[in-house]
C-alpha cells in the first residue's frame, strides 16, 4: 500500500491510519520535524488516503481514477500550497508553480521549495531571495477556493508546506479559515519550525512529530530507489544527519567529490603552514563562492567527527568518510594530541561567520591558524572576539 512509501515514521502513519480508520479525522494536522524527514511525504499519502473510496479504509488503493488523478497532482479536491518569492505586484509563474507540484507527486522527498531549488533544472543555482505566503496568496489560493462545493472527492485537502514562512497578516487570515472550517474539509501543514506559528494555529491543530531518520534505513532507500552503488549509500546516508531529502541533495551534487577533497587538502595545508600551499587551498575556495565555503565547512565537521569516532573505537567506527578511512586512521596515529573538541568549535564558528559579511579570505586564514594549534594540541585561540568583549588598549598617561 501507498504508506509503504514512508521511511521510519511509523508512529506517526499510525496515528493517521487509526484516524482513517474510526472516521475520526482532525479537520488540521501539523506535521512538525527537522527537515527532510517525511513530513510532506507523510502528508501527502494522507491526503490520497482521504480522497480513495476503495479498500482498505485507511489507505489509498494506488489502483483506483482518485489515487491516479492525486498521483498526477491532478486530483481537483486536493490543493498544494508552497512559499513563494513573488510579491503582490509581480506576476506568478504558474507553470513553475506547477511543476514543483508536480514534482511532489513524483518523488515527495524530492526538493520542491524555492529556497533550497531556486531553479528546477539547474540544483547548483541559488538566490538571495525569500519565500514566504503573503495575504494575497492566502486569499487567492485558500479562502477563495474554500468557498467552493467539493468537486468529486469526499474532502477537500489543502496540504501546506513550511507554513511557519506565512506573513502575520496571512497568517491571520488563515487562522480564521481553521476557525470555521468548510464541511469535509482537512488542513495538513508541515514546518520544521513549529514555535513560529501563531498559538492560536497551534492550538487548532492535532500535532505529530516527524523523527530523524535511522543511517541504515537512508542508506537501504538509496539502494533500492536510487540504485545507488552500496559504498556511496553507507557515505551518503552518514552525511545526511537523519534527512533523506538532504541525502538526496548530496546524490545530485557533482561537487561533493571535489568538496571532500578541499577538506584534506585544507587539514594537510592548515597543519604544514606552508604559504603556497595553504593560498592555492584558500583561493580555491574563495572563488567558489561564500555557499560553497559553508558546504566544505559543513564536511570538515563530519571529518572532525570521524576523527573522534575513530580515536574512541578504532577500527569498530561507523565512519561517514568510509572511503577515506585509512587518511583518518593516519591523522589519529600521527597527531594524538590533537583537540578534536576545539577543531570543533573552530570550524562551527566559522559556519556561522561565513554567513555573516565577513570576508572570506580572512577567515580562512585564520581558521587555519587556529585549527594547526588544535592540532598540535597548544592552547587554542578564539576564532574572532566581538567588539563588545575586546579590550581597549589603555591610554599611556603623559
Amino acid at each position: 500500500m501507498s504508506w509503504s512509501t514512508i521511511l521510519d515514521q511509523d508512529r506517526v502513519v499510525g496515528a493517521l491510519r487509526r484516524a482513517l480508520s474510526q472516521d475520526r479525522v482532525a479537520h488540521a494536522y501539523l506535521l512538525h520535524g527537522p527537515d527532510g524527514v517525511g513530513k510532506r511525504a507523510v502528508a501527502y499519502e494522507m491526503a490520497r488516503a482521504l480522497q480513495c473510496p476503495e479498500p482498505p479504509a485507511d489507505a489509498a488503493c494506488d489502483a483506483c481514477p482518485a489515487c491516479r488523478k492525486t498521483q498526477r497532482m491532478v486530483h481537483p479536491d486536493v490543493h498544494v500550497h508552497l512559499p513563494h518569492p513573488w510579491s503582490a505586484e509581480e506576476e506568478r509563474d504558474e507553470e513553475d508553480m506547477g511543476r514543483r507540484i508536480r514534482r511532489l507527486g513524483d518523488n515527495p522527498y524530492a526538493t520542491i521549495d524555492y529556497v533550497r531549488r531556486p531553479s528546477l533544472t539547474d540544483p547548483s543555482e541559488t538566490s538571495n531571495k525569500q519565500a514566504y505566503y503573503r495575504i494575497d496568496q492566502v486569499r487567492q489560493d485558500l479562502i477563495e477556493p474554500m468557498s467552493l462545493t467539493r468537486g468529486e472527492g469526499p474532502y477537500k485537502v489543502n496540504l501546506l508546506t513550511d507554513v511557519h514562512k506565512m506573513r502575520e497578516e496571512a497568517a491571520n487570515a488563515f487562522l480564521k479559515l481553521l476557525e470555521e472550517p468548510p464541511p469535509r474539509t482537512v488542513f495538513l501543514l508541515t514546518t520544521s519550525r513549529p514555535e513560529q506559528l501563531l498559538p492560536t494555529i497551534l492550538s487548532r491543530c492535532q500535532r505529530l512529530r516527524c523523527d530523524l531518520l535511522q543511517p541504515e534505513t537512508i542508506e537501504q532507500a538509496l539502494l533500492d530507489r536510487e540504485d545507488a552503488a552500496p559504498e556511496t549509500a553507507s557515505m551518503l546516508a552518514r552525511m545526511a544527519d537523519g534527512s533523506y531529502r538532504r541525502a538526496l541533495e548530496l546524490s545530485q551534487n557533482e561537487n561533493l567529490l571535489t568538496s571532500r577533497e578541499l577538506v584534506l587538502d585544507y587539514f594537510r595545508a592548515a597543519y604544514s603552514q606552508k604559504v603556497e600551499r595553504l593560498d592555492t587551498c584558500i583561493q580555491t575556495l574563495q572563488d567558489q563562492g561564500r555557499e560553497r565555503v559553508k558546504t566544505v565547512l559543513r564536511l570538515m565537521l563530519r571529518w572532525i567527527r570521524d576523527l573522534i569516532l575513530y580515536r574512541t573505537m578504532g577500527e569498530e567506527a561507523s565512519l561517514v568518510n568510509v572511503d577515506q578511512r585509512d587518511a583518518v586512521a593516519e591523522f589519529c596515529g600521527n597527531l594524538p594530541d590533537a583537540d578534536l573538541h576545539a577543531m570543533t568549535r573552530l570550524v562551527e564558528t566559522a559556519i556561522e561567520l561565513t554567513s555573516r559579511n565577513v570576508r572570506l579570505r580572512v577567515l580562512l586564514i585564520t581558521l587555519a591558524q587556529r585549527l594547526n594549534q588544535a592540532m598540535r594540541g597548544g592552547s587554542v585561540a578564539p576564532l574572532y572576539v566581538p567588539l563588545s568583549e575586546a579590550k581597549r588598549p589603555s591610554r599611556r598617561k603623559t
